[in-house]
């Protein structure tokens, strides 16, 4: 599959086959792709936690409202800021730098052959202190991605929109 058509065919995902598990080979390929995000400066001001414990994941779900698909999902990469990295460099960029190797993340399952979906935590402050204490991390959680195999094919809800686009 070429990056356009994983662009174009990948989906947000909200119900998994429970007896599908994702291998550990698959996570660090999956963490591996996210990592070679582009990140201002080259800081790199991320950590990754991955969650395949059910009582984790049914915690994530109490405290994440809109992260319910994490009751199927095998397996969640929470995707965690650091800007302490960048103070000194380039401040300010960490959440673009975590958002860029999430989507990295998301378009790997794609070619993986799984299914995601990408939950947001930061910047709501609730969100990212309940999730701090659930993952004992002093990190900033920003988004969990659900992974796991897809049982379900929404129909694609992203198009091309000229109006939006201004050429000089």
């Amino acid at each position: 599959m070429n990056t356009i058509e994983a662009i174009k065919s990948r989906r947000s995902i909200r119900r998994y086959k429970m007896d599908v598990r994702v291998p550990r080979e698959h996570i660090r390929q999956l963490l591996e792709a996210a990592m070679m995000a582009p990140s201002a400066c080259n800081t790199r001001p991320w950590e990754f936690v991955v969650v395949e414990s059910r009582k984790v994941l049914d915690r994530i779900m109490k405290a994440m409202p809109y992260a319910q698909m994490l009751g199927t999902a095998p397996a969640a990469i929470v995707v965690c800021g650091k800007p302490k990295v960048q103070e000194m460099v380039c401040p300010g960029f960490w959440p673009q730098d975590c958002g860029a190797a999430v989507e990295n993340m998301l378009l790997a399952a794609k070619e993986l052959g799984y299914g995601t979906c990408w939950c947001g935590c930061y910047p709501l402050e609730k969100r990212v202190e309940d999730m701090r204490e659930i993952l004992d991390v002093t990190s900033i959680p920003l988004a969990v991605v659900a992974i796991g195999a897809a049982d379900e094919a929404p129909e694609a809800r992203g198009f091309f929109d000229e109006t939006k686009v201004k050429y000089l």
